[in-house]
């Protein structure tokens, strides 16, 4: 049998000197009866098998014994002809053949496969947890604690008591992850009590914490948004990275891995935060200020932040390879929208928002968007550029796509402006080159000279290849860039927008490819985990429904967004809600639901339902001095027809 660990953004480096493993065995498992064990790490190194046992004679009997496996114990780890060294910290796989044929037949179970340093000598006794509340909501109870800082402290075990009768371990959280557990009982008026205790590496189970009770109620469509909307806020807050403050890519998974444009898009989750109460003016404040901070020391390049920077450091991490070594300007862009949400929202007169905006306005002057023209071709922005290797990864940035506030951004800016003609030679480009590029990301000529004219589900698309694509094109660059009431040459963009999200849950209700779920109910595409790369063609569709696509369209489609939103959770919340809210998304073709979060999209989810709900973050970026004279050379106009203004969606402000 071979164990791997799951591929995916932001796997992290294991730390420790021991591999450890729970086993339990129903009879003596004897040293020489038990599996040997081999690992290899992710440049395919390996070991010599080993006795599972350890320094252990055996496994007794019906009872848990936590077997511990120095990595040192694995002799002879120089294991190719090359002199190569297996890396533990890479670890990839572990593998268990047979030891012994004895001829006899043993069954043993495995559990908590981990990575760890020796426990301390004399740990702290374990003690029981404090801070216990617990919160009813529509069909969950939120539980959480103050943490308890022993780091030999594994988990947290949550216990459940119905009508007062034992209580009955029903879960664990991970010590690492934070002080907080969602029960979802699936009803509403249904009460529960709880107590929960610590649990070292050891297995020592502390005491029991004093106990708390909450009932499930029936929301109403209001709340439950704002539930929805603190939830996935709570990915930036609970879930930032202690030094830097920004996001961290994807939980659970690396967390020194902080991703700068899902950084942008979590500043923006921080101000609906305070707008709404989920935190005070002066902990955003003080966030915002460790972010800014951070930021001011972190790599630049021609005054553009790298996709990745670690977290500790602020060094860039070249995740996709040697040649992204330098400025990101997507990443950079999405994260600059944020900021210059949170300099026009921290408004007060107070010291730390004096900084924010004095810090944020320095960081608006010196991206220096004209830099990332200088490319083959100046008619287009490109996306990286590297002190070492140039504009080698070569990829102008050419729509429909996510890149629209790149430009919108390039032609504001204060110091270094991209003429508004860029706009049209580059992202709306007809040019040869853009009509390549697109016809080679969508597989058709249909949009593919930017304008496009066809109609998908009786929705007519103005601008888009093929259908639109994901719809992650219509949430990134609208998170702050509001396009109601207005229009440039080509289309309405929030009208275009809308048709693009109506097109999208039409293909769901018709479900050509019969895929499980899909439905009224059960809709969207956008970037995610195991979410196919497609962009057009419903061939690209492979049964995955990633959450923040239908939930983050609440302002093109608020009624088709909430039948979704209460289906996520009502129907399905049992294996999609946790801690930070929806996960990331599920293929119930393949019966497989996501069990973590990404930065790129639990943002988007609390945004667009505060733009549907009051226009905030629309309201704040547009108050920008700098849009306004953006989008008149661009040739933006006014467009005040009912669809144009998004129907009764507020302006701006609270309701």
């Amino acid at each position: 049998m071979t164990l791997y660990l799951r591929d995916r953004y932001g796997s992290p480096e294991f730390r420790g000197s021991n591999l450890f493993v729970w086993c339990y065995a129903e009879e003596d498992l004897p040293a020489q009866a038990s599996p040997r064990i081999y690992l290899r790490d992710s440049n395919g190194e390996g070991t010599p098998s080993i006795e599972l046992t350890g320094s252990l004679p055996k496994i007794s009997a019906r009872k848990w014994t936590r077997v511990r496996l120095p990595l040192d114990s694995f002799s002879g780890q120089i294991n190719s002809a090359q002199g190569k060294q297996f890396d533990p910290q890479k670890l990839y796989s572990l593998t268990l053949v047979q030891g012994l044929d004895d001829a006899k037949p043993h069954t043993l179970y495995l559990d908590d496969i981990e990575i760890a340093d020796d426990p301390p000598a004399s740990s702290q006794p374990s003690v029981a947890p404090t801070g216990l509340t617990a919160k009813g909501y529509d069909r969950h109870i939120d539980l959480s604690w103050t943490p308890v800082t022993n780091p030999a402290v594994q988990y947290y075990k949550i216990y459940r008591s119905y009508d007062a009768k034992p209580y009955a371990p029903i879960g664990i959280q991970e010590g690492a992850r934070g002080a907080r557990y969602e029960d979802f009982l699936g009803v509403s008026g249904k009460s529960a009590s709880y107590k929960i205790t610590t649990v070292d590496v050891t297995g020592k189970e502390s005491p029991r914490s004093s106990g708390v009770q909450a009932a499930t109620r029936a929301l109403t469509d209001d709340e439950l948004l704002t539930m929805v909307q603190e939830a996935c806020f709570r990915y930036y807050w609970e879930g930032g990275h202690p030094n830097a403050g920004m996001a961290i890519e994807i939980l659970p998974g690396d967390k020194n891995l902080v991703a700068v444009g899902s950084s942008g898009f979590g500043i923006m989750a921080l101000v609906v935060g305070v707008d709404r109460g989920f935190i005070t003016r002066e902990q955003g404040t003080e966030r915002l200020l460790k972010i800014v901070r951070f930021l001011a020391k972190a790599d630049r390049f021609h005054g553009v932040w790298p996709h990745f920077l670690d977290g500790r450091t602020g060094k860039i991490i070249p995740y996709f390879g040697s040649y992204d070594d330098g400025g990101d300007l997507v990443e950079t862009a999405f994260l600059m929208q944020g900021l210059l949400v949170a300099r026009q929202y921290f408004n007060h007169d107070t010291a730390g928002e004096h900084e924010i905006r004095d810090t944020v306005t320095s960081f608006w002057k010196t991206v220096e968007w004209d830099w990332y023209r200088q490319g083959p071709d100046p008619n287009f922005l490109y996306w990286h550029w590297s002190p070492d290797h140039g504009f080698y990864i070569h990829h102008p940035l050419i729509g429909w796509n996510e890149t629209m506030i790149i430009y919108l951004l390039a032609i504001a800016s204060p110091t270094h402006a991209v003429p508004a003609s860029m706009f049209h030679t580059g992202f709306a480009s007809q040019s040869d080159l853009a009509v390549r590029y697109r016809q080679g990301w969508g597989r058709t000529t249909q949009g593919d000279h930017y304008t496009n004219g066809n109609t998908y589900y009786g929705q007519k698309l103005d601008v888009g290849v093929g259908s639109g694509g994901e719809l992650f094109f219509t949430h990134y660059s609208f998170l702050a860039f509001d396009p109601r009431g207005k229009r440039d040459r080509y289309t309405n963009y929030f009208q275009n927008n809308r048709n693009i999200a109506l097109a999208a849950h039409a293909y769901a209700m018709d479900n050509p490819r019969k895929f499980v779920g899909y439905g009224d109910d059960t809709w969207g595409r956008s970037a995610g985990v195991n979410a196919a790369e497609g962009r057009s063609l419903p061939g690209d569709d492979n049964g995955t429904i990633t959450c923040t696509a239908a939930l983050a369209s609440f302002p093109y489609t608020p009624e088709e967004s909430m039948k979704a939103l209460k289906h996520f959770y009502r129907d399905l919340g049992d294996k999609l809600w946790g801690i930070y809210g929806f996960r990331d998304g599920f293929n119930q073709t393949e019966n497989w639901f996501e069990d973590v979060n990404m930065a790129l999209n639990q943002a988007p989810i609390v945004v667009m339902i505060e733009n549907y709900r009051s226009g905030l973050i629309w309201k704040q970026f547009m108050s920008n001095p700098e849009v306004q004279p953006a989008l008149d050379a661009i040739g933006f106009v006014k467009d005040e027809s009912a669809d144009a203004l998004g129907g009764k969606i507020p302006t701006g402000g609270r309701p």
